[in-house]
């Protein structure tokens, strides 16, 4: 393998401040306590973020409704000028707001550079568009807002999942309040800055930081109207429990546990390329990651073989170097579970991972791959959400369907073949909200995603996402 010198983008583009208040009608405000976030990639401390508690939450929510009044009733048209503004603000300052998310997720800049921030941009210039179409939308001549949305969102996609849920809401007339994840809370305030920036209205986006207790304040605040949540099953769970006989409109986008599937006739080197980004490239921080491979017999020597070597030259390291591949688990909390469930892995199957030498500080986990996997291990069953792919085999495309299906969970697969009637016949079959062809984790705003099962309800993205925001 080539020997690449190091890379790195400059941190300095990015001016951290010592400390960050709450958004909440246009102005950062004090909380009524404060936490650290930290760089997984090092374990330094990077600001202190103020910790709103349900006094807080209940002035966001307040300075949300008071601005719907006026936000609602703005034509469509005039909406969608500061949704396009932000979406160029957000390509303006595309750069810094990659660099802070490597460094505040641990994930690679040439994720959140190349793939991320695009996407976030893309979604505000997207939901641009609607803002004055929405009676031809499909859901009546005039269809309403709700009111006020509480956004929960996860640290994975911190940017991402914050574009998906803030820029349907707002082009429909409804106004925020989102809480992103504790460990991951500085880009939703940098783009509450960049709310300032574009002269957005107060109180349209409200952003509050903390942990449970604090998204558990705003899912439950009797003047929220519609709970948007990205996240574990077991909390999509609680707040299904909690808003149950409300009149409160509910998304939940939870777990998952695609399956990848590999007919005898796909092109290998392609396939294992999509392998590779689907599970490793994102260190299977996405819901959607292709965490189970299911191969057809006949190729899964040559596969396993091929995926290998390829494993064998991913760089792991430093997620502000250019060159790096995987970057660092996003918390300690989350590097134990992936390590627990590793370990139950090693008992139930066979475990293998290329020469890795990890950084000593920071939070690592090298790729990992389970082979002699069965549908009775946990590894093939629980969401693990680290760079651990478990392989099984199948004969006939009905077995590698039965297996696919056989999960909780119900969010995304792919299929691999040279045939087209295969892959619809197949993709007819598997109970996922997403199914990719020939390729796995291509995301586009006009395209809708959701899951069935344990992997939740609703839809966001596409013309699908206006449904969630709309009174239909």
């Amino acid at each position: 393998m080539f020997e690449y010198a190091p890379a790195p983008e400059s941190a300095s583009i990015v001016d951290i401040k010592p400390s960050y208040g709450l958004f909440i009608d246009g102005q950062f405000v004090d909380g009524s306590g404060a936490f650290k976030t930290i760089n997984p990639a090092t374990e330094e401390p990077l600001a202190e973020v103020a910790l709103a508690d349900a006094g807080d939450v209940d002035k966001a929510v307040a300075a949300a409704r008071k601005a719907f009044k006026k936000w609602s009733k703005l034509p469509g048209k005039e909406r969608g000028k500061y949704l396009f503004r932000i979406a160029r603000i957000l390509q303006e300052r595309s750069r810094e707001l990659a660099v802070l998310e490597s460094i505040d997720n641990g994930k690679p800049i040439k994720e959140s550079r190349d793939v991320d921030l695009p996407l976030v941009a893309a979604h505000f210039f997207y939901y641009a568009g609607w803002a004055d179409k929405l009676g031809y939308a499909g859901f009546g001549p005039d269809p309403k807002p709700i009111g006020v949305a509480g956004q929960v969102i996860p640290w994975n996609f911190p940017l991402l999942m914050l574009a998906w849920k803030i820029a349907p809401a707002l082009a429909c007339g409804n106004t925020v309040v989102l809480k992103p994840a504790e460990t991951t809370p500085l880009t939703a305030l940098l783009f509450a800055e960049i709310c300032q920036q574009a002269d957005l209205p107060p109180g349209v986006v409200n952003i509050v930081t903390g942990a449970g207790e604090t998204g558990s304040a705003l899912v439950n605040h009797p003047g929220v109207d519609k709970v948007a949540f990205t996240g574990s099953t077991e909390v999509g769970r609680m707040i299904a429990r909690s808003v149950a006989g409300t009149n409160k409109k509910v998304t939940l986008e939870l777990g998952g546990k695609a399956a990848n599937i590999i007919f005898e006739d796909a092109p290998i080197d392609q396939a294992v390329e999509g392998i590779v980004n689907g599970i490793f490239f994102n260190q299977g921080h996405v819901c959607c990651a292709g965490s189970r491979l299911l191969v057809q017999e006949s190729v899964a020597e040559e596969v396993l073989d091929s995926l290998k070597r390829r494993m064998a030259t991913l760089r792991v390291g430093d997620p502000l170097d250019k060159n790096t591949d995987i970057g660092a688990i996003n918390s300690a909390e989350q590097l134990s579970r992936i390590r627990a469930l590793a370990e139950i892995g090693e008992s139930e199957a066979d475990r293998w991972s290329p020469p890795c030498e990890l950084p000593a500080k920071g939070f690592w986990f090298a790729p990992t791959v389970f082979t002699g996997v069965t549908q009775a291990h946990r590894i093939a069953q629980e969401e693990i959400f680290g760079p651990v792919l478990s392989v099984l085999t199948f004969r006939t495309p009905a077995e590698a369907v039965e297996k696919a299906n056989n999960t909780p969970y119900g969010l995304s697969a792919g299929v691999w073949t040279e045939k087209g009637s295969r892959i619809l016949k197949i993709a007819d079959k598997l109970r996922a909200g997403v199914v990719w062809a020939n390729t796995f984790n291509k995301f586009d705003p006009t395209s809708p995603f959701g899951g069935y099962k344990e992997s939740g309800y609703g839809r966001e993205g596409g013309r699908h996402g206006l449904e969630a925001y709309l009174n239909v």
